[in-house]
């Protein structure tokens, strides 16, 4: 397994947790609090910054225990990068897209704020399956 395979693996593990914690937190919120009283920007940008902050000290951790692969990536690496990045910008799109209607529809800002979120996390979930796809598969670009 290489080193950018390795990474993509923590950066899957931490998104995930990440977004599942807030999701639970969230779930808990909504079941006794109107979504326009939920204070969720707090919770939010614990989970963003959480998952940045463990998925560095995950690279960290990889570069100790291998040290000589630390940074080492060839055109195959740039290659399933991309493509991971190209297949995941839908998600961002249609994220990007409903919380400007929803801006336009003067929604609360708790569901435009959690829109993007989930966009950007569903990005990150499906950059990273089709990267280790691609790695445990073979990547074929034509």
């Amino acid at each position: 397994m290489t080193y950018e395979e390795k990474g993509t693996w923590v950066f899957l593990v931490v998104s995930v947790a990440a977004f599942v914690g807030y999701l639970v937190w969230l779930v808990g919120q909504l079941l006794g609090t109107p979504p326009a009283e939920i204070a969720y920007a707090r919770p939010m940008l614990w989970a963003i910054g959480g998952a940045a902050v463990a998925s560095i000290l995950g690279r960290l951790l990889i570069v100790v225990a291998a040290p000589r692969e630390a940074g080492k990536s060839d055109q195959r690496d740039r290659e399933i990068q991309r493509f991971g990045d190209h297949s995941s910008r839908f998600f961002v799109d249609v994220a990007g897209i409903a919380a400007l209607v929803m801006a336009m529809l003067e929604l609360d800002h708790f569901w435009i704020a959690n829109t993007l979120y989930f966009g950007f996390v569903g990005a990150a979930l499906v950059t990273s399956v089709v990267m280790i796809v691609s790695y445990r598969r073979g990547f074929y670009p034509w």
